[in-house]
């Protein structure tokens, strides 16, 4: 059996920050909104061929990313997506969105063009965050 791997690109565009029940949470780099990336650990590449107890451990584990964005980050409005264009391990995107953001109302995906970085600390906190909202 081979040995899980995350994705070079994710990994490469995202901070790590843990495991949820049944994803891997990554952190996009980018910190003009609040994007967080969820990867389980399957070779399928369309959540929805995922078995549906599978499929619904990925989903719950979004819903606990989105109640923290609502809940602590204020967003009103939660985007998420699985897309796998250009990275076909599977993945999904779960967005935190607000009128105020850099490419409000567009979509993230080719009209971010603020980019703005992590302050100290602020990875390990969201981190801490997140990790720590588990029932």
């Amino acid at each position: 059996m081979t040995e899980f791997s995350i994705h070079p690109q994710l990994l490469a565009d995202c901070h790590r920050l843990g495991r949820l029940s049944a994803t891997h949470l990554l952190l996009h780099k980018n910190a003009a909104v609040p994007w967080f990336i969820l990867v389980p650990e399957t070779t399928l590449g369309n959540l929805l061929d995922l078995p549906t107890g599978e499929r619904d451990a990925v989903l719950a584990d979004c819903k606990r990313v989105s109640d923290y964005l609502t809940g602590s980050r204020g967003c009103p409005k939660v985007n998420v997506a699985w897309i796998g264009n250009v990275v076909p391990q599977l993945h999904v995107h779960v967005i935190g969105r607000d009128p105020a953001d850099a490419c409000w109302p567009k979509p993230v995906w080719g009209h971010l063009e603020t980019v703005r970085d992590y302050g100290p600390g602020e990875v390990a906190a969201i981190g801490a965050a997140v990790l720590g909202a588990r029932g």
